[in-house]
């Protein structure tokens, strides 16, 4: 069985919630399972990543959660959360403005050798 799994959010976005909240549990199961795992931010789900976007948005009507700390769950296991550059350019989002969680810029190539090896398997929402 593979032991690393990366996740690409391309389709994820803040302006509809109800589609945030399961790439951030189910990466957080699978390292609580010992997986090695990355998400890859590109498009809108890059905006994710802002200081306070995050923290106000629920997956579900009942308001339990925040996506954020969907998040934060994944992020305390150990998920890598890797920002696309051009998406972070393309909707201005500076470096001060990105949640501490993340952990750095990251874009198709490193994305795309992830896919590509065999120790991998990926998820894309």
């Amino acid at each position: 069985m593979a032991e690393k799994l990366v996740l690409m959010l391309l389709t994820i976005d803040p302006d509809h919630p109800h589609t945030c909240g399961t790439p951030f549990f189910q990466a957080a199961v699978a390292a609580a399972m010992d997986m090695e795992v990355e998400i890859y931010f590109a498009s809108r789900s890059v905006r994710l990543l802002i200081n306070g976007v995050a923290d106000k948005i629920y997956p579900s009507d009942n308001k339990l959660k925040s996506v954020y700390q969907f998040m934060c769950d994944a992020a305390n296991l150990g998920v890598r959360f890797y920002a696309c550059g051009g998406a972070l350019q393309a909707y201005a989002v500076e470096p001060d403005m990105i949640i501490p969680e993340c952990t750095g810029i990251a874009g198709g190539t490193a994305y795309i050798s992830r896919v590509m090896d065999d120790a991998w398997r990926s998820i894309s929402y």
